[in-house]
């Protein structure tokens, strides 16, 4: 005759913690308490604390963790494909929640939710990535593209294809938007030449450039704001 499981020590402590999410909402939980419960789904008979801890730790908190990709995430250890999975669907169903926001409204009347949405999007990317936000006559969101990844130079960021798929997709404006994996988002030397460049490209076509987001974990900058374009 089989034996019976051993007890599940962890068992209460899991049910403490999803009675407080439950009643109270995410915010009566702590970041390591989060990832830890999200984990209890797919590893669920063992203490998943310290991989919580370890994962945080790792990436640097919840934002560095939620945007690491699947292998790197499976190297902390104890962190199996499957638990690499929930992370990356974690951080999928924020990125709808948030985009979905953004497209409510117009852009221009809805900047903190943009800047919301990029910042979980792309400030810590540990790859340069490029992207253009297209807006029709009523700044509308009607397309957001990664079109390149790597750095930002005359290079990396073909002029003609963004003005061009901004003709294809009938764009009145664009956003451009790129991150920095050093944190840091001031602007280069290369980044405000790109950005003048498209917008150049863009004006005798109707096709205007409202701004230019760089993005990092220490804040974002806008070409805009800082008078240079």
């Amino acid at each position: 005759m089989a034996a019976d499981p051993p007890p599940d020590d962890n068992a209460g402590h899991r049910e403490r913690l999803r009675g407080r999410l439950l009643t109270g909402g995410g915010e009566t939980l702590l970041d390591h308490e989060l990832i830890e419960y999200l984990l209890t789904l797919v590893i669920p008979r063992r203490d998943t604390k310290p991989t919580a801890k370890a994962l945080l730790r790792e990436f640097g908190g919840i934002g560095g963790m939620l945007t690491a990709d699947a292998e790197a995430l499976m190297r902390v250890a104890g962190v199996s494909e499957k638990s690499a999975a929930a992370i990356k669907i974690a951080h999928a169903i924020a990125i709808r929640l948030l985009k979905a926001t953004v497209a409510e409204q117009p852009i221009l009347a809805n900047w903190q939710a943009l800047l919301d949405y990029l910042r979980a999007d792309m400030a810590h990317h540990t790859i340069e990535r490029f992207r253009v936000l297209h807006l029709n006559t009523r700044n509308m969101l009607i397309r957001d593209e990664v079109m390149s990844e790597g750095s930002i130079d005359q290079a990396a960021v073909h002029i003609r294809e963004v003005i061009r798929r901004a003709i294809d997709l009938g764009s009145a404006a664009i956003i451009l938007v790129h991150n920095h994996p050093s944190g840091d988002p001031s602007p280069s030397r290369a980044d405000i030449t790109v950005t003048r460049a498209i917008a150049s490209a863009g004006e005798p076509l109707g096709i205007v450039v409202h701004d230019h987001i760089i993005m990092g974990r220490n804040g974002h900058v806008s070409l805009k704001a800082q008078g240079l374009i």
